[in-house]
This record gives structure tokens, C-alpha cells and sequence, in this order.
């Protein structure tokens, strides 16, 4: 049964309890009708108590089953009522006030695609979206989600991304720009090469990132138990000495009222959900609770280079022509053009270059991709060769110390495109406010060269750099950081960075271009292609602990105030039940202020 549900019971009971007295002048009738809804609550939440326990965990329903059976002992049924009203109201209250809290975060399952228009020779198909093959052609209409990640191929228009990102601009989408799915299109229809499949797609990994932050318990909310030891003795010893001196058990009674456990039972959860929705606002989408926790305390922070620290592109840094060949521009127009379609990191550099430049993308033919070695295509009637220097027929044209592709054109060799690395913008900021935040250490774990390494990590602000890792490497440097420097947070995007990030205390996943794996293996993914996001989620992270921490202190300090003006008998039982709304009130506001963004 539902919490909403028990509620409702409870006050249907008390509705005919209250007519029964004072209707009817029938008290016996409502004080059995009390106790019968009394007694199935209590046994209902002994139940409870018991697998609590038998789990290996420490909980504080004791206390509402002894206000309830306190006051059923002393005849004050009328005060069991109101204790059963408030433990079923603030149970619903919570019910409440965490689907408010996480509105942004299940946002993302409200807009999921089922359907998608293929375009096949006999005309367009709609099929289901965990039908539609890859590299299947696909129609999305104005206005329609986008159902599955891919490429456009024909059409622009500008795309909302902000359910999946959090940016409320739109984005412009041209042909050979990706688009994923859970976008919605805007007033332009768009063709789109498919690039995954729909269980693999951005939208469907988002979904899934959602249900395992719902589903997962929080470790907070069993740390919060531990203050239920405590209390609970406290609550027991001021209401045995308040009746051992009055000689009234009726004072046992009144002082276990206004021991309100709703604190430790609301707080904290409540807490952790707002701040797993101001971060999934922000564009950070964290699993669960214990990410939190950690993010909190985090003392050292290990980050993958390329796509990570760098833009997750490389910059074109030369074009070098054979004499008497191609212009500059004429080469780069026919390599863009080429790699239009190619998912490639160089490919995108490229493609970008061109746009730069205000180079039209020309028309590909005869497309083969060589993994590994580079790609043939047939633009604008020559057959270019690009990628390895082996592969285009040019050996001993390696270059050292530098990213490039070289391109054959007709079978000849023509010349050779060089790329740098590009340090993201927000790289040294984001470095200083982790710093700020009070995070001791900045590493860079990167397969590449020590001097590359070096280089960006200066730029970015970093001091401590691992190069020439192998994913075996970056494990054993996050292994071997000794105790007092963790909790330790791995932030990174390519596959390779998965085994690093599951074995972190808690993991990081840049997730606007990362792969699946890494966002799989992750306890948070950064849905804008951003770094600051990471010192914003350490920062939203300490302030939703610190509230955690605040609104369960403010709850406990109300209730062991209220439980020592009961010992004096002042507070009658029937007032003191009531007065646990106040208290439940205050928690439960307190806690939602972690839902808020700080100036």
C-alpha cells in the first residue's frame, strides 16, 4: 500500500472515529476503531524495523511504534491518531516533495522517440526505433524528437538540445553534423545518416543513466540512520527520567510524541534527490547518492588528455602542398569533402577547418573506410587516398612528434595536413576552481607523448602528469594514490577511460562526444561538451552534503527541545503529536534547498 493510500486510511478511520464520540456518543467504538488502525500501522512498521535490521542497518521507526503504543497504553487514543496522521502525512510529504525535486531529472523519459521515418526505395517506413538498422537513412519532420544518433546528410535547421545538454540556445544543424537523439527538431526537416543503434544512442544511455539514479540507494540516507542510535537512546532517557520523577506514565508518552524521527527519515534523501536534480539542470546527470557523498569529499582528481582536458578535436596547425598540385584551399576543400561522413576525430577537425574557411563541402562518391589505415573516396571525379603515410603511398613521409594525414590524389602523393592539440577554453578555470573548492590534487593520466603531455598540462594548470599510459597504467596510478589523498574522481570519455573511471571512488563521463562505455561505467556523465560542469558538480555536490548535514542537525536540536519542555508535562500529548508537522516541515524545507542554484 502506498504511503498516499495509508494517509487517506488513516484519516478515513479518524473521520469515523470522530463522528462515533461525538456523533454518536459512542467513545468505546472510536478508541477500538483507533486502536485496530493503530495496531495494523504498528505491526505494519514493527515488519519494517525487523528487515531493517535483519539488512544490518539501524533505523528509528522504534520511536513512532513506542509513541504509538505509549499512547494507546494511557488511553490518549486521540493522540495515537494524530501520531498515525503525521506519520503517514510526512511519509506522503516525502512522496511529494521528492518527485518535485526530481522533475529534471525524469524529464528525460517523458520525450523518448518510438518512432522513426526511414527512407527506403519504395518510400518512407516508419518503423520502431529499436528496429531502424545502422546506416539507415532517416527523415525527422519539424517539430518531431529526433529518434536515434546520426549524421546529417541533407537539410538545416536549428535543433533544441536543452533536455539533453541544458543549453536553451538552439543549435544549427548543417549537413555533416551529428544529431542526437532526444533533440527536438525545430522548423526544418532533416535528413540524417543513423551512426547507433537506438539501444546505443545518447538518448537511451541518458534513460538508463536516469532509472540507475532513481533505483540506486543513497549512502547518506544510511549514515543519517547512525544518528538514530542516539536519538533514540536520548528520546527514552528523558521520557524513563520524566516519568520515574513524576510518577506519571503519562509523561513517557508525551515526551516519545515529540520525538519526531521524520528528520532522519526525510532529510537526507530528500537533500541528496534535489541536489541529483540541480546537478542533472546544470548537465550533470549523477546516478545516486553515494556519487554525491563522495564528490563531496573528493581530495585528488585524475584526467584523460584527449577529449577531456583538449576539446576532444585537433586543431589544423599546417597544410603542406606539392609544388605545382593544389592551393592550400583546394586540398583541404577535396580532404573535408571526403571525410564528411566519417566519425573520425581528424575527420571532424577537418570537416570544421573547411567550414572555417567558408569552403563548400563537396559531393562524395565510392566512400571505403579502412580501419586503422585512413579512407578512399571518389570527390568532385579524383580519387582521393587519405590517412596513413603507408597507406597513401608516401613511407618515408612520417612525420614526429606531430598528428597528420596525408593525402594521395589520383595515386599520387600531394602533400600532408598536420594538426594540434586543442587545450579547451574552460580547462585552467575550471583547474582553479577545483583548487578553490578544496581538492588537493589535479593529475593527467594520457597515452600520449611525455612532451605533448607537459605541454598541455601547463597550459590547462595541472602539475602532476602520467604519460604514455595504457588503460592497465591509468588503473594502477589510480590504485596505488594512498588513502589520505581519496576519495579520488576520474574524469574521462573515450573507451579506453572506462576501466579507469569504474575503478575510481567515482567516475566522470564527458558525455556530449564520450563513448557509451564510458559513459556506462561512470557514477556521473556531463551532457555539455564542457569541462567546467566538473568543478560545478564538486561544488553542487560539498553545498548539497552540507544541507544533508544541516537538516537533519536542525530536525534532531527541534525534537530533543520539544522532548525536554514534554518532560515537564507542559505539552500535552495531543499537542505534541501536532507538533511534529512543524518539525517534519522544517526538515523537509530545509532539505529542498538543495534543489537551488547559488548565486
Amino acid at each position: 500500500m502506498t504511503n498516499f493510500k495509508k494517509l487517506l486510511l488513516v484519516l478515513i478511520v479518524g473521520a469515523v472515529a470522530l463522528l462515533a464520540e461525538f456523533g454518536f456518543h459512542q467513545p468505546q467504538l472510536a478508541f477500538w476503531l483507533i486502536v485496530i488502525i493503530g495496531g495494523w500501522m504498528t505491526i505494519s512498521m514493527f515488519i519494517g524495523m525487523v528487515k531493517t535490521l535483519a539488512s544490518g542497518k539501524y533505523g528509528v521507526d522504534i520511536l513512532a511504534i513506542t509513541a504509538i503504543v505509549a499512547t494507546l497504553a494511557v488511553g490518549d487514543y486521540w493522540s495515537s491518531l494524530v501520531v498515525l496522521i503525521m506519520l503517514t502525512g510526512g511519509d506522503s510529504l516525502e512522496d511529494y516533495a521528492s518527485r518535485q525535486a526530481s522533475r529534471e531529472l525524469t524529464a528525460l523519459l517523458d520525450n523518448s522517440p518510438q518512432i522513426a521515418h526511414v527512407i527506403k526505395d519504395t518510400g518512407i517506413v516508419d518503423l520502431p526505433v529499436d528496429e531502424v538498422p545502422m546506416d539507415a537513412i532517416v527523415l525527422v519532420k519539424p517539430g518531431e524528437v529526433i529518434p536515434v544518433d546520426g549524421r546529417v546528410t541533407e537539410g538545416s535547421s536549428f535543433v533544441d538540445e536543452a533536455s539533453l545538454t541544458g543549453e536553451s540556445k538552439p543549435v544549427d544543424k548543417v549537413v555533416g553534423d551529428e544529431v542526437m537523439s532526444g533533440s527536438l527538431n525545430g522548423d526544418a526537416p532533416l535528413r540524417f545518416k543513423v551512426t547507433k543503434k537506438a539501444a546505443d544512442s545518447q538518448y537511451q544511455t541518458l534513460v538508463k543513466l536516469v532509472k540507475e539514479s532513481q533505483n540506486k540507494p543513497a549512502h547518506f540516507v544510511r549514515l543519517a540512520d547512525h544518528y538514530a542510535v542516539p536519538f533514540t537512546v536520548i528520546a527514552y532517557l528523558i521520557g524513563g527520567i520524566a516519568w520515574f520523577i513524576s510518577k506519571d506514565p503519562v509523561r513517557f508518552a508525551q515526551v516519545l510524541v515529540v520525538a519526531s524521527p521524520c528528520p532522519l527519515i526525510l532529510a537526507a534523501p530528500i537533500a541528496l534527490i534535489a541536489g541529483m536534480s540541480r546537478s542533472s539542470r546544470n548537465g550533470i546527470v549523477v546516478k545516486n547518492g553515494t556519487a554525491i557523498e563522495k564528490m563531496a569529499r573528493t581530495q585528488t582528481i585524475t584526467f584523460d588528455k584527449t577529449g577531456t582536458i583538449t576539446a576532444g578535436s585537433l586543431s589544423v596547425a599546417k597544410i603542406t602542398v606539392a609544388a605545382g598540385t593544389h592551393t592550400e584551399a583546394e586540398l583541404l576543400q577535396l580532404v573535408a569533402s571526403a571525410e564528411q561522413e566519417s566519425t573520425h576525430i581528424l575527420a571532424r577537425s577537418l570537416v570544421q577547418e573547411a567550414k572555417k574557411r567558408q569552403l563548400p563541402l563537396l559531393a562524395v562518391e565510392e566512400l571505403e573506410e579502412r580501419t586503422g589505415q585512413g579512407i578512399q573516396a571518389t570527390v568532385a571525379g579524383h580519387q582521393l587516398t587519405i590517412g596513413k603515410a603507408d597507406f597513401v603511398g608516401c613511407p618515408k613521409c612520417h612525420q614526429k612528434d606531430q598528428t597528420a594525414v596525408y593525402v594521395a590524389v589520383d595515386q599520387k602523393p600531394v602533400g600532408h595536413i598536420t594538426f594540434d592539440d586543442i587545450l579547451r577554453p574552460e580547462a585552467a578555470a575550471t583547474m582553479e576552481a577545483l583548487r578553490k573548492a578544496g581538492v588537493r590534487h589535479l593529475k593527467m593520466l594520457t597515452g600520449d607523448h611525455q612532451t605533448i603531455a607537459n605541454h598541455i598540462a601547463q597550459e590547462a594548470g595541472i602539475t602532476e602528469v602520467y604519460a604514455d599510459c595504457l588503460p592497465a597504467d591509468k588503473i594502477k596510478v589510480i590504485q596505488n594514490i594512498p588513502e589520505a589523498d581519496r576519495p579520488v574522481m576520474m574524469v574521462g570519455d573515450g573507451v579506453n577511460d572506462a576501466p579507469a573511471l569504474a575503478i575510481a571512488d567515482v567516475g566522470i563521463a564527458m558525455g556530449a562526444h564520450g563513448s557509451t562505455a564510458a559513459s556506462e561505467s561512470a557514477d556521473a556523465v556531463i551532457l555539455k561538451d564542457d569541462l567546467s560542469p566538473v568543478a560545478q558538480a564538486v561544488t553542487i555536490a560539498q553545498d548539497t552534503m552540507k544541507i544533508a548535514r544541516q537538516s537533519v542537525l536542525i530536525g534532531l536540536f527541534i525534537c530533543v527541545g520539544l522532548m525536554l519542555v514534554a518532560a515537564t508535562g507542559i505539552i500535552p500529548t495531543l499537542i505534541g503529536a501536532a507538533l511534529q508537522e512543524i518539525v517534519d516541515t522544517i526538515s523537509i524545507l530545509s532539505a529542498l534547498r538543495a534543489k537551488n542554484d547559488r548565486n
